[in-house]
């Protein structure tokens, strides 16, 4: 058994960000997910930013988080959106090169001091006298900590649809937890689910580029 100040469970982008605050904060932490290659993977639209999503990645920034530097390593294309609108509705989207910002986001978690990545799939959280001390792995090695985050992203009894086909699944090809929201229910939390919607893919070799109006990126740094 290992014992660490913070676990964190899920490495997308916010167990991501708070194990490198907590660890950056001389806490020793650790995170988990189901398979280290896929730490900091972008799903569905690679971006950062947008609508309603961009003053938060600000925010992150001006806190010392990783996103804002790490789509600076990583971006083809920054551009601000709703520049025919007023002030208040603009927002700046960063599309970023989806392999390369999850390498380097893997990159910074390896090589943050204080942090372990521990490749494994956490189907238990460990409560004594009403609190919660750690968690358990699929393959039955209890982890203990004072702070225990959840970040585990849309994998919790993940569910996919595929026109009228479902599936359990965490994203295409990954599994879904299903053995955690037992723990978590069982723990005395009450669990309910958002739908996700992933937009149609087109093939590029169907599209006639001269009928479509480009929309080129800032040229401004």
């Amino acid at each position: 058994m290992q014992n660490f100040d913070v676990i964190v469970v899920g490495a997308g982008h916010a167990g991501c960000e708070a194990a490198l605050a907590a660890a950056r904060m001389g806490a020793q932490t650790a995170i988990f997910t189901i398979t280290l290659d896929n730490i900091g993977v972008m799903s569905c639209n690679p971006s950062l930013g947008g609508p309603a999503k961009s003053h938060l990645i600000r925010e992150i920034d001006a806190l010392g988080g990783e996103m804002g530097r790490n789509i600076d390593k990583t971006y083809i294309q920054i551009r601000i959106l709703n520049t025919k609108k007023g002030p208040a509705v603009r927002s700046l989207r960063a599309q970023a090169d989806k392999v390369r910002y999850s390498k380097e986001m893997k990159k910074t978690i390896e090589n943050c001091e204080n942090l372990s990545a521990i490749q494994g799939m956490v189907t238990d959280i460990v409560v004594e006298d009403g609190k919660v001390i750690g968690v358990k792995t699929r393959e039955g090695v209890e982890y203990r900590a004072k702070f225990v985050i959840i970040a585990t992203g849309t994998f919790l009894r993940g569910l996919i649809h595929i026109g009228d086909k479902h599936f359990s699944g965490g994203r295409m090809g990954e599994l879904s937890s299903d053995d955690l929201p037992l723990s978590l229910e069982k723990a005395g939390l009450k669990l309910a689910r958002f739908k996700t919607g992933t937009p149609s893919r087109i093939d590029a070799r169907t599209v006639d580029f001269s009928k479509v109006e480009e929309q080129p990126g800032e040229t401004e740094d």
